[in-house]
């Protein structure tokens, strides 16, 4: 994610076929008050008042665990859709609409209105994406050579975390070095952290439809980020922290409140054709006395990714970018040991995957992926093992 605190928004200049496109003027256009990832997208259509575009990915895989074949697949991930229009010269609104393997899940995933205080105090309020780490707010599947999303980012860091909520962002020029943070209210997770089917502490299902309209425990969640940017380095250490369980009913007081806290740090350098990324996140969860052990009370994770750009060339009239990528991901689902045993608790997942990408244009990519992955249960058996081959395509339009 080149800098994810994305802070507000302003139109992207850039299309994907500039013959059909609406344009702006130069003086039309509003130049972007502080960084936001969502003023790089290119889009579709521009006009003097809304700008409209999106992504999509397809891919297909062949997968075998443990020693059995499971074969060819297709897949569908997602369709977003995405609309910004500068109100006025201080008003911006950002709206994205996601559609997951196929019309499965349709998800309002920002519908966020900003009101420009001035470049260092920006107000925002709606449907945001919280910014812990980076990735969640930075996931565009066209910006990322890898098929698959970080386990990091996705297990422990529920990316994409869509609440409800308010706050404020903003970006301070230090020098040559840039400042930007963000911090907000919202509505917090559920009681799905623990309550599911999953089996064991899963952050991800305490996301939940029913907090867009009204907070499961009245108590909403606090999340920030601060980001440091000098040259081509950003550094950005961010917090959401939040009471996930329904600890009041009708004014009786049920349970204590349960917080859940999440810490995540984000690096990204750009040395020359070099690229480095990673992210890595360590979560508390206050669990009940009677699920303590199966359900991890300490989540940890991290992934790396190193790129490098192999070869630059034009071909049929396009300028051609084939990159090598290599990440590692690994996640500890149960961090510690286990309180009946003494012994370290399983849940442990690493991945390793191997990428060459193919960069046709600014806009989209071509990706080739082969991942190696093992598994670790509770009580510590011999890991399962999985491998994947596979080729996707995605793009902006």
């Amino acid at each position: 994610m080149r800098s994810s605190l994305l802070s507000s928004f302003a139109l992207a200049g850039l299309t994907i076929c500039p013959q059909t496109v609406l344009a702006q003027t130069e003086s039309d256009a509003p130049e972007p008050a502080v960084y936001d990832v969502a003023a790089q997208r290119p889009t579709l259509v521009d006009t003097k008042y809304a700008s409209l575009g999106g992504y999509l990915e397809a891919n297909v895989g062949y997968t075998g665990a443990d020693g059995v074949d499971e074969g060819l697949s297709f897949a569908f991930p997602r369709l977003t859709l995405f609309i910004f229009s500068q109100v006025s010269q201080r008003i911006r609104m950002l709206a994205e609409l996601e559609f997951e393997d196929g019309t499965e899940e349709i998800k309002l995933e920002t519908a966020q209105v900003d009101f420009e205080i001035s470049p260092e105090f920006v107000v925002r309020a709606g449907v945001i994406l919280p910014p812990i780490g980076r990735f969640n707010q930075d996931h565009d599947a066209p910006r990322w050579d890898f098929v698959d999303r970080p386990l990091v980012s996705t297990t422990i860091i529920p990316a994409t975390l869509s609440e409800v909520g308010a706050g404020a962002l903003g970006r301070f020029a230090l020098g040559p070095a840039r400042l930007n943070y963000q911090a907000y209210l919202t509505q917090g997770l559920s009681d799905g952290v623990v309550d599911n089917a999953v089996g064991r502490t899963d952050i991800p299902s305490g996301r939940s439809p029913k907090l867009f309209e009204e907070d499961n425990n009245g108590s909403p969640a606090v999340s920030g980020r601060i980001g440091f940017e000098l040259a081509d380095i950003e550094v950005g250490v961010s917090n959401w922290s939040g009471v996930y369980n329904t600890f009041r009913v009708e004014g009786e007081r049920i349970d204590r409140a349960r917080w859940l806290t999440v810490s995540a740090i984000d690096v990204r350098v750009e040395l020359g054709r070099l690229t480095f990324r990673g992210e890595a996140a360590y979560a508390t969860i206050d669990i009940p006395t009677t699920l303590r052990g199966p359900f991890g009370e300490r989540q940890a994770g991290f992934h790396a990714d190193l790129g490098a750009r192999l070869l630059d060339f034009r071909a049929l009239g396009v300028a051609n970018r084939l990159l090598a990528g290599l990440r590692l991901d690994a996640v500890d689902h149960n961090y510690g040991t286990l309180s009946s045993t003494g012994q370290r608790a399983g849940e442990q997942t690493t991945r390793v995957t191997g990428a060459l990408a193919l960069r046709p244009g600014n806009e989209a990519v071509v990706r080739l992926n082969y991942s190696y992955q093992w598994a670790t249960d509770l009580i510590g058996n011999a890991p399962s093992r999985s491998a994947a081959l596979q080729l996707g395509v995605a793009t902006y339009f």
